[in-house]
């Protein structure tokens, strides 16, 4: 008893044995991959077919998935968790990252409409920007709705106006956003 109390207290040295991840990095793995399991579970089935993964893990996702009870979709990530641990995890990130990043353009993309609509009710100059953008678009509609959006501002009314400028560009966004993929680092070179 003595003995093994005697070799906690030598100091660390090189003899060959791997360093054992301390309890809290392990804690904070586990909750990792926990935290991936709960991503998988939340996907589609069609992005589940998509992530690098053993069937065995696969099986487990699309089980947890169908699982309504509390109690039984606990004991189920359990299990995914416990499968994941044998998982390389990076592959299954990166596909994450794809899903993710989709989502990320989409709300860079609402951003910048959000901020063209801010520039055109402070000065209808932004017409100009608009209409290199999107030379199809309805300039006597904005102006109007530019013009409706001041005046709601102005009474205290609600932003009708103001929500429909926003309809306008993300739908003439929509119309060119399969065109081609370099107007985002256009619009952000146009922005700076």
């Amino acid at each position: 008893m003595s003995h093994a109390h005697h070799d906690e207290m030598l100091p660390d040295d090189d003899s060959g044995f791997p360093e054992r991840p301390s309890k809290s990095q392990r804690k904070r793995d586990m909750h990792a991959l926990q935290d991936l399991g709960e991503q998988l579970v939340a996907l589609s089935l069609d992005q589940l077919k998509k992530v690098p993964m053993p069937d065995s893990l696969a099986d487990a996702v699309r089980e947890a998935k169908r699982i309504t009870s509390h109690e039984g979709r606990r004991r189920q990530m359990q299990y995914v968790g416990k499968l994941m641990r044998n998982v390389d995890p990076a592959p299954i990130q990166a596909q994450l990252d794809v899903f993710n990043g989709i989502s990320k353009a989409e709300v860079a993309r609402q951003h910048r409409l959000e901020r063209l609509r801010v520039d055109l009710l402070e000065d209808e100059k932004a017409l100009h920007a608009i209409a290199e953008l999107w030379p199809e678009a309805d300039f006597q509609q904005l102006r109007t709705l530019r013009r409706n959006a001041l005046k709601e501002r102005e009474q205290n009314k609600p932003p009708r106006a103001f929500r429909e400028i926003f309809r306008v560009l993300r739908d003439l966004d929509a119309g060119t956003a399969g065109a081609g993929d370099e107007t985002p680092a256009a619009d952000d070179a146009a922005e700076e």
